[in-house]
């Protein structure tokens, strides 16, 4: 197929794209903007944070992948869970575990998080470390900052906090890579997460979410406990949900577990364990097109899994990917 001429011409450059402004960000008034506050509030040299600025470059492939699509695609539960609980996964998993087992149970002795959430969740994000990301963070973030009105007041937050973050490490800013949302390393940090609640877990004077897997196992697992992680209680058990149950009028309560156990009986919906906590929880629908729609009910550290990724999906995926790695470690890969 013949490329048209707009084609062509964007791909050489001649045109510009949509959302960037074009020329080096050190140029821009919103820029200029931004570096007359990092000096007004944090003492930094205003031509320093410029002169890092004019080293960044645009990143039109930021602006594609951060956009909504333009027809958006049909949510599907089997579709989304498929890309997280397979065998090379599972199997990643298991090999993480074992050769972080003492790291991992640190954390768990520390902040009361099991083992198979914390190596689930940087499973999910990151592949065991594999995909952190090849985006180098200040461009990515200085592109969503300057050229991505939606969301530049939260991406100019977070070029403040990386820059904030490589004073405090003594590092150059444009050394970070990860996300095209500017996350950091085997967890997924963003700037702002890595400063609030990033430990150095392996002691060694500094925390390094490249190379010291340790060091994101105690994070994440600081992360899910300053967010209200309950130690020893259930994330979530399937429902059983009548056809004549108005389902979705409790699902829209929201994802935070405010659903007392009464009202989940009245409605006729069955906790498929024997003995479901008399605590407060949240009707989970898990849609398929084409298959009946799962149901579960999460708890609070259901919630607290959402905290890092705001999607039920995400968190279910954490949790079944956490379940299957446990009984595979317990019965065939632990220490004996």
């Amino acid at each position: 197929m013949k490329r048209t001429f707009a084609a062509a011409a964007l791909s050489l450059g001649l045109i510009s794209q949509p959302g960037l402004a074009g020329g080096s960000f050190a140029e821009r008034p919103e820029a200029i903007r931004f570096a007359d506050s990092m000096q007004e509030k944090h003492g930094f040299d205003r031509d320093t944070v410029l002169a890092t600025l004019g080293r960044a470059h645009q990143e039109p492939r930021v602006l594609d992948l951060i956009r909504p699509p333009a027809t958006p695609g049909i949510r599907s539960w089997q579709r989304y869970r498929a890309r997280f609980l397979d065998s090379k996964r599972i199997e990643g998993g298991i090999a993480f575990w074992q050769t972080h087992a003492g790291a991992l149970q640190k954390a768990a002795d520390q902040y009361g998080i099991p083992p198979e959430i914390v190596v689930a969740i940087i499973g999910v994000e990151t592949y065991y470390g594999r995909n952190t990301g090849n985006f180098e963070a200040v461009s990515a973030l200085a592109t969503l900052a300057f050229d991505y009105p939606p969301r530049a007041a939260l991406f100019q937050g977070e070029l403040e906090q990386l820059f904030l973050l490589a004073r405090e490490q003594v590092r150059d800013p444009l050394s970070y890579y990860g996300s095209y949302a500017g996350a950091i390393g085997y967890p997924q940090f963003l700037p702002s997460s890595i400063r609030s609640y990033a430990v150095d877990f392996d002691g060694d004077g500094h925390i390094d979410f490249d190379n010291e897997p340790a060091d994101a196992i105690g994070s994440v697992a600081n992360y899910l406990a300053r967010h209200g992680w309950v130690r020893g209680e259930t994330v979530a058990i399937p429902a059983l949900v009548p056809a004549e149950a108005d389902a979705q009028t409790l699902v829209d309560s929201g994802i935070e577990p405010a659903l007392a156990p009464e009202t989940i009986a009245s409605a006729g919906i069955v906790a498929a364990s024997a003995n479901p906590p008399a605590k407060p929880a949240t009707l989970v629908d898990l849609a398929t097109p084409g298959a009946p729609t799962e149901y579960w009910l999460g708890y609070r550290n259901f919630y607290v899994i959402t905290r890092y990724n705001k999607s039920s999906f995400y968190a279910m995926a954490v949790y079944e990917l956490a379940r299957a790695l446990r009984d595979q470690y317990v019965n065939v890969a632990a220490p004996q």
